[in-house]
Parts: structure tokens; C-alpha cells; sequence
């Protein structure tokens, strides 16, 4: 009865080698190793003894148990057919979070890993990039792009394309945390006088309520209770690149939130509506458009935009953020508390406010040394001394 052989994990003996791809006489007998791969494709590899072909199944079994095979085939994939198939995956990632990953990995990454086996790609490799990277961006970008690119890896672990990502020992370029330097009144007053008066409620708007840029060109006239003054956020507007404009979720869970809106901002509201919106407006009419009554892209805004920082006289690279900035240090010197400005903010916790704002806070050792002399001063040799006369 002949002898039952192991489909799965096989060694028999051959004559030819394989140059060029033809079959050639080898020297000597070598040892031809085969088995099945997890995914059920069959595998094989030549070895010169018979020892090392035993060995060498025996590891493949033990990693098929301990469901830590790698194929070597999975490795050859090209990095940039792998990260693309990895980025239409993620149904995670928010429209505006998924065009900022496709434009950094096709800007960034795959210029030097795209065309790579993903199995060849060295931790040398990611450092090199990493060190080439951050000579052209900010360490704060630097580290946004590493973090997908090392995500692609860890996601190719999982896959079992490669055994270990190359992403460790890599050390980003530090980031230097500027500290928030709110603009002052005059110079919200003097941008406010350079926009063209399509857009100076918007600029109100931001200083006045602290919505970022995309709560605020997504605010539509049913989202303001004129009555109540006050205005609710729910929702930001996304302008994809090639994409229709549609509302998505703010930025994080903390963002809805309802903020108070001043009779000042209120009343830029109220001309606005009456200047540039239809009467009567829809609901669901956006409050800021172009000239054209579209919804505004920050890439043509900043064709308004920076004349008019230029015009006012502001520092270059002033944002539309810092209207937001300016309006938290407005809270703070007015003496309301973490929380408040957190909530007005939309902030995800009360350590994200104090991280970017608590240089705005004011000190409070005077406030400490009155509190404790308020009720223990009769202690004071001075105050007894006065007591005694």
C-alpha cells in the first residue's frame, strides 16, 4: 500500500533548478519544500539539503498554529496598491479627515515608498524619510503624516503581508508648542474694517462666538434663535476637493454645543440677512456665500482673507482661527471659568482649554495669599500689634 504524504506540508527530492525561468540540471539532488498557506494557496521553496527543507516546513507549521505566518508573497505587494486599498477602508475616516489622508500619502509618501515591495521597507528606510520630510514640513504635519503611514504598516501586520512593522525607533522632529497670543480689540476692529462687507459678519461672527471656520461657513439661518439670542452648532460644512458641498459632524462630540450669542454679533447678523440673503431667507440657507451664492471654499476665501490681514495690519499668517483664540481670551479676562470657555469653545475636555489657554488665565498666588489672610490674619504679629495699641 503505497505511502499517504502530507498535502500540506511536503518534501520531495528533484533534479532541476529553475534559471531564467527554465528548468536546468541541478548538482546533486536538492530538496523541493511545499505546503498550503492559511488562505489556501499552495507554496513551495528549493533548498540544497534535505535537513533544511525538514526545518524550514517545521517553522511554517508552528507559525500556521500560532497564527503568525507571513507569506512572503504578501510582502511584494507595492506599497502604494496596498495604502490605497487600506484608505478606501477606512468608512471610519469623515470626508474631510479622508481628503487629508489622500493628499498627504500622494504629496508625501508615496513619491518614496509608493513603487517599494512593502515588505522591503526598512525602520532605516521610514527614519530617512521621516529626517528628508521634516526639512520641508511643519514637525506638527510630520507627525500627521507618520501616523497614517504607520497605521498602512500596522494594518499590513494584521493582514499578514509582513511579519513587524518598520515603524519603531523612529523619532519625530520636535514639536515647539507657540504659545497663543490672542489678538487685541484694535486689531479685530481694523480686520473687521478691511473685509469687503460681504464678509465682515463673518469675521463678527468668529470674534464674537469662537465657531471655527467650518461651524461658521456651514451656519444656516434655521441654527440661529434670534428671539433666545443664540445660535445652535451641529453640524460643519464639507467641501471636498471634486465634491459636492454637504454638512457633516463638527469635529468632535464636545463641538454641539448651543453659544449665547452677543447683541453686537446679533445685530451684524440681522444687516446681513437683510443685505445678502433672500427674503425671506429658507431655513436651510447658508448665512455666508461667495459672490456668487455659493458656499465658500477656504481655498477662495483666502483670496479674501489675506489682503484684508494685509490691509489691517496684522501679523502674516494670521487665520480666521485666531478670531477663535480672540474670542476665548475675551471669556478668560472677563473672569469666567475653565469650564465655560470650554463648553463656548467646544472643546473635547477642560485639559485641552487649559492646555492652549492657561498662560491667558490670571495668576493666582495674589488671589491664594488674600484668601488665606481673609481668614487667619488675626494671626499676624502686625495685625495683634495694631490690636494690643
Amino acid at each position: 500500500m503505497p505511502k499517504k504524504t502530507n498535502p500540506t506540508a511536503n518534501i520531495d527530492p528533484t533534479e532541476f533548478t529553475l534559471v531564467d525561468g527554465r528548468k536546468v540540471p541541478a548538482r546533486g539532488t536538492r530538496w523541493r519544500a511545499r505546503w498550503i498557506t492559511p488562505e489556501g494557496d499552495q507554496r513551495k521553496k528549493t533548498f540544497d539539503r534535505k535537513i533544511d527543507a525538514e526545518h524550514h516546513l517545521a517553522t511554517v507549521t508552528t507559525a500556521k498554529l500560532t497564527g503568525t505566518y507571513v507569506d512572503a508573497a504578501g510582502g511584494k505587494v507595492p506599497f502604494h496598491s496596498y495604502a490605497e486599498e487600506w484608505r478606501r477602508s477606512q468608512a471610519q475616516h469623515r470626508s474631510t479627515t479622508a481628503a487629508q489622508v489622500e493628499a498627504h500619502l500622494r504629496r508625501h509618501v508615496y513619491p518614496y515608498f509608493g513603487a517599494r515591495p512593502i515588505g522591503s521597507i526598512r525602520p532605516s528606510h521610514v527614519r530617512a524619510w521621516v529626517a528628508e520630510r521634516a526639512q520641508v514640513l511643519s514637525p506638527g504635519t510630520v507627525e500627521v503624516v507618520y501616523r497614517w503611514v504607520s497605521a498602512i504598516f500596522k494594518a499590513a501586520v494584521g493582514d499578514r503581508l509582513i511579519a513587524s512593522s518598520p515603524c519603531v525607533g523612529v523619532k519625530l522632529p520636535e514639536r515647539v508648542e507657540r504659545r497663543v497670543k490672542p489678538l487685541e480689540v484694535d486689531q479685530v476692529e481694523a480686520l473687521i474694517e478691511a473685509m469687503p462687507e460681504r464678509y465682515r459678519a463673518l469675521v463678527m461672527l468668529g470674534a464674537g462666538t469662537g465657531l471655527r471656520q467650518g461651524e461658521a461657513f456651514g451656519l444656516t439661518v434655521d441654527r440661529v434663535d434670534f428671539p433666545r439670542r443664540k445660535l445652535i452648532v451641529d453640524r460643519q460644512i464639507v467641501l471636498v476637493p471634486g465634491g459636492a458641498p454637504s454638512f457633516g459632524p463638527p469635529k468632535t462630540k464636545a463641538s454641539r454645543r448651543t453659544v449665547p450669542l452677543p447683541d453686537v454679533v446679533l445685530e451684524a447678523l440681522v444687516a446681513h440677512v437683510a443685505a445678502f440673503l433672500p427674503k425671506p431667507p429658507p431655513g436651510d440657507h447658508l448665512f455666508f456665500t461667495n459672490e456668487a451664492g455659493q458656499p465658500i471654499r477656504r481655498t477662495r476665501f483666502s483670496a479674501v482673507w489675506r489682503p484684508a490681514v494685509a490691509a489691517a495690519g496684522l501679523p502674516e499668517g494670521t487665520g480666521f482661527h485666531d478670531l477663535r483664540h480672540f474670542y476665548a481670551s475675551v471669556l478668560i479676562d472677563a473672569g469666567e471659568s475653565v469650564k465655560v470657555v470650554q463648553e463656548r469653545a467646544g472643546h473635547a475636555s477642560a485639559v485641552e482649554t487649559l492646555n492652549t489657554y492657561s498662560h491667558l488665565f490670571p495668576a493666582s498666588e495674589d488671589r491664594t495669599r488674600a484668601a488665606v489672610d481673609a481668614v487667619l490674619g488675626r494671626y499676624s504679629p502686625r495685625v495683634r500689634h495694631v490690636a494690643e495699641d
